[in-house]
C-alpha cells in the first residue's frame, strides 16, 4: 500500500516536534547540571576568567539580629548598640514624637529612641542612665552595676528613676537592654 503525502507531512511534522522537544530536554538538564554544580568548567567572564553560573546568584540572607552601623554610632555618639529585632532604633530626639528618651550624667543632650510594632527589644550599653522617660509602650529595662542586674518598669509617657537615682547606695549603673510591648 502506498502513503498519501499527507501522512508523509505529518510523519515529518512528528519528527520534527519530538527532535525539538528532545533538543529542549538536552538543553534544560544541561543548564540545570550548570546551575547546581555538575559541571565544572563555566562561563568565561569579561576578564577570561572560568566561573561557574552558581557563583554569580546572590547568597542566602540570615538574619543575625546585629546592630546596623553600629561602629559608625560608637565612633560619632559613644553609644554601644549591640542587638535587636529592629523595633528600637536609636533616633535624633523630636519633641512630642512619642520616642523613648534617656538621660545619662555624662551628657549633655537626651538619648532618643523610636519604637514600632507591637513588641521590640534592643541590647546596648549606655553608662550612667538615671532617667528614662517611656512612651505608649510598656517598657522594661535591664540595669547592671557590677555584676549585678536589675530590672526597671518605666512609666508610660512620664519620666522614671532608674539606675543611680533608683539605688539607694547611689551606685552607676549601665542600660544593657530594653524591651517593649503595645
Amino acid at each position: 500500500m502506498k502513503k498519501t503525502s499527507t501522512n508523509v507531512g505529518e510523519s515529518r511534522k512528528i519528527r520534527l516536534t519530538v527532535r525539538v522537544l528532545g533538543a529542549a530536554a538536552v538543553g534544560g538538564a544541561l543548564a540545570w547540571f550548570a546551575v547546581a554544580g555538575g559541571v565544572q568548567g563555566g562561563v568565561t567572564g569579561a576578564e577570561g576568567d572560568a566561573a561557574l553560573i552558581a557563583e554569580d546568584s546572590p547568597g542566602f540572607a540570615v538574619e543575625d539580629f546585629n546592630y546596623p552601623g553600629a561602629d559608625k554610632i560608637l565612633a560619632e555618639q559613644n553609644i554601644v548598640l549591640k542587638r535587636g529585632d529592629g523595633h528600637i532604633t536609636l533616633a535624633d530626639c523630636v519633641t512630642g514624637t512619642g520616642q523613648l528618651e534617656l538621660l545619662a550624667r555624662d551628657r549633655a543632650d537626651k538619648i532618643c529612641f523610636n519604637t514600632i510594632g507591637n513588641e521590640g527589644w534592643l541590647t546596648l550599653e549606655i553608662p550612667d542612665v538615671f532617667s528614662i522617660k517611656g512612651n505608649d509602650y510598656s517598657t522594661t529595662v535591664d540595669m547592671t552595676v557590677g555584676t549585678e542586674e536589675t530590672s526597671y518598669e518605666i512609666d508610660k509617657n512620664s519620666w522614671t528613676p532608674v539606675g543611680e537615682t533608683a539605688d539607694p547606695e547611689g551606685r552607676d549603673h549601665m542600660l544593657v537592654e530594653i524591651r517593649v510591648t503595645k
